[in-house]
């Protein structure tokens, strides 16, 4: 060996161990500190499938920030929807630009998840910890999912784990009032499977005091003259719930362009509905309670190759929901006045494709069908007779949905899309319902993009806007209208300074036969047919993250809107002054504000919303 050799094999002996130290102290630093990981920017073409559509999508940051949440609290705070929300484990329905909760179309899979009976659905029975993609099209970006959407749709999917080898993820969440949450998740996954097992389980006696601002108590003298009020302090005892979720899934890949996939979603729900607050009676003396079990399974197919693909699905809804309300009538005997039961059988198909024809063309089509057996019924209702009487309904409806759409990019900043579908509800046809999409890249310095589209749309009444007793209105026209949308986005930034993105979109909407229940004379709701509703606005948007120094990283994020939605119909009685005026129920205003301060792994988050008087 040579001199220079020996020296060198020497001196990396010597500092082998203060190298060995050295790293161990790197390591102990590492894992103290963490490792700061380059900024890398990903750059890609606009997505033909995307184009003109007002869309709000959630990463999934948002949707696992806070994992107790439902979608509804989600949707509360990352969104300028209108989410009406009456507390944790209750009814939690979603609205957008100004039009009621049936006006949303909701999907999860692919699979319509309405209630064929309500024509809505109920955000707080869906944990945001099943859900993997989430995404709001906005008005007339609806039509190019599914018909009846007049303010818009909300899509949910799972997708596979991508996991290897077996994996388990547990989590429990303790809140006040005995509140519990258990998350549970199995994985396992290889080249071609992933198979994932998810359970969500959450309780609460939901027992606390406050003080009842909707009461007065009186203070008496010795003569019973009222001499004082007070609010009085309260204990809130009927409000407990026990949720169970379980979701099941199985994907399988042959690596050669087909695509299997299984999702069953199992739901188990026992929830007491509170008293009013202006209720006098002791809430010991009633049992007002809604219980529910729902099965949701979807079966999917899809063959890939280089321009095309085809998909098939297949799926099941059963959801047995039962109503008693009970309530003692002074001989400390709870007696049973409200037994109400429901079933929903929904059947589920679905086909579509898609073509590409070079890089400037992209054809879709797709046929739809969900056919509805639904009963319900109040089972409570005493004869004079003395015997007890079945009241309510059993119905059945096939609902057919199917599109066409042309894609089409001429040059690299410009996209048009044209989308035709039609509808049918039992043996009534829409006529064709048109969409028209145009998208422009306007500056590439910042990102502006403008976009615009014009559609028509209709929805048909729900089962029970037809046939609910008492109240259903079997003579209701389905709703139409046109819709209009403007609107321009941005994004501009500096590397490993800031990034601020944002959008403003002006919409306009005339809708005819409006549906919406009032009361009537008889004490009871009814629906009926408003001749017009003119619902317009604006919808804002802004995002910005900021790094003032290392370590640290600062975001807001912002959303506004003001959705005027005026009754434009006729009075419907010389006392009616409702025309001209803002629908019930709706919101003029609604904005959210979410702030984080991170610094390393921690991080505080600020979330605030706001809607303005109903």
């Amino acid at each position: 060996m040579k001199p220079i050799c020996r020296y060198i094999l020497s001196t990396l002996l010597s500092l082998l161990p203060t190298l060995m130290v050295a790293q161990e102290s790197g390591r102990r630093d590492w894992s103290t500190r963490g490792i700061s990981i380059p900024e890398v920017t990903v750059s890609a073409a606009r997505t033909m499938k995307d184009i003109g559509t007002q869309q709000t999508s959630f990463d999934s940051t948002t949707l696992k920030e806070n994992i107790a949440l439902s979608m509804a609290d989600v949707l509360t705070y990352n969104s300028s929807i209108f989410v009406k929300n009456y507390g944790r484990a209750t009814l939690s329905t979603v609205a957008f630009r100004g039009t009621s909760p049936s006006h949303t179309q909701v999907s999860w899979n692919g699979m319509k998840i309405n209630n064929p009976m309500l024509g809505m659905t109920d955000f707080s029975m869906i944990p945001s910890y099943f859900i993997d993609d989430a995404s709001l099209l906005h008005g007339t970006s609806s039509v190019g999912e599914t018909g009846g959407g007049l303010g818009g749709s909300v899509k949910l999917s799972t997708r596979p784990a991508a996991a290897r080898g077996f994996g388990v993820q547990y989590i429990q969440g303790v809140g006040s009032f005995r509140t519990f949450d258990e998350f549970l998740r199995l994985t396992y996954g290889n080249k071609n499977w992933q198979v994932s097992t998810r359970a969500v389980y959450s309780s609460s006696p939901n027992e606390y005091k406050y003080r009842n601002h909707d009461k007065k108590e009186n203070v008496y003298d010795s003569e019973m003259n009222i001499i004082d009020q007070y609010y009085p302090i309260e204990r809130n005892r009927s409000g407990s719930y026990k949720d169970l979720h379980l979701l099941q899934e199985v994907y399988y890949n042959t690596c050669r362009g087909d695509r299997f996939g299984l999702n069953a979603w199992y739901i188990n729900s026992n929830r007491e509905l509170a008293m009013l607050t202006t209720d006098y009676g002791d809430d010991t003396e009633f049992d007002n309670r809604q219980r529910e079990q729902t099965f949701r399974g979807v079966l999917s197919w899809d063959h890939l190759r280089k321009d095309w693909k085809v998909g098939a699905k297949a799926g099941y809804i059963y959801t047995w929901m039962a109503y008693d309300y009970k309530r003692d009538p002074g001989n400390g005997v709870m007696t049973s006045m409200t037994r109400s039961r429901s079933r929903v059988n929904t059947f589920y198909g679905r086909v579509d494709g898609e073509y590409y024809i070079g890089e400037k063309w992209l054809l879709t089509a797709n046929l739809t069908a969900h056919q509805h057996i639904v009963e319900s019924r109040d089972k409570n209702i005493i004869r004079q007779d003395g015997d007890r009487a079945i009241v309510g309904y059993r119905k059945g409806r096939i609902e057919l949905s199917g599109s066409v759409s042309a894609k089409w990019r001429p040059i690299e900043p410009l996209g048009i899309v044209l989308v035709l579908r039609e509808e049918m509800f039992g043996r009534e046809w829409t006529p064709v319902i048109p969409a028209l999409f145009v998208d422009g890249v306007l500056s590439k310095r910042g990102n502006v993009v403008a976009k615009a589209s014009v559609s028509r749309n209709f929805r048909f009444p729900s089962l029970n806007d037809l046939y609910f007793l008492p109240g259903g209105n079997p003579d209701l026209r389905k709703e139409s209208g046109w819709t209009y949308d403007v609107g321009v986005s941005f994004a501009v930034g500096r590397e490993k300074l800031y990034s601020l993105s944002g959008s403003v979109n002006w919409f306009d909407s005339r809708v005819k036969d409006w549906i919406i229940w009032l009361p009537t004379p008889k004490g009871f709701f009814s629906p009926e047919n408003v001749k017009d509703v003119h619902a317009y606005g604006v919808e804002m948007k802004a995002d910005l993250e900021v790094t003032p120094a290392t370590d640290w990283n600062l975001s807001l994020n912002g959303t506004f809107s003001w959705t005027p939605s005026i009754n434009c119909g006729e009075p419907r009685t010389p006392a009616d002054k409702s025309v001209g005026k803002q629908l019930p129920y709706v919101p003029e205003f609604s904005s959210s504000v979410t702030g984080r301060i991170g610094w390393r792994r921690w991080t505080f988050t600020y979330k605030w919303c706001y809607y303005s008087e109903r």
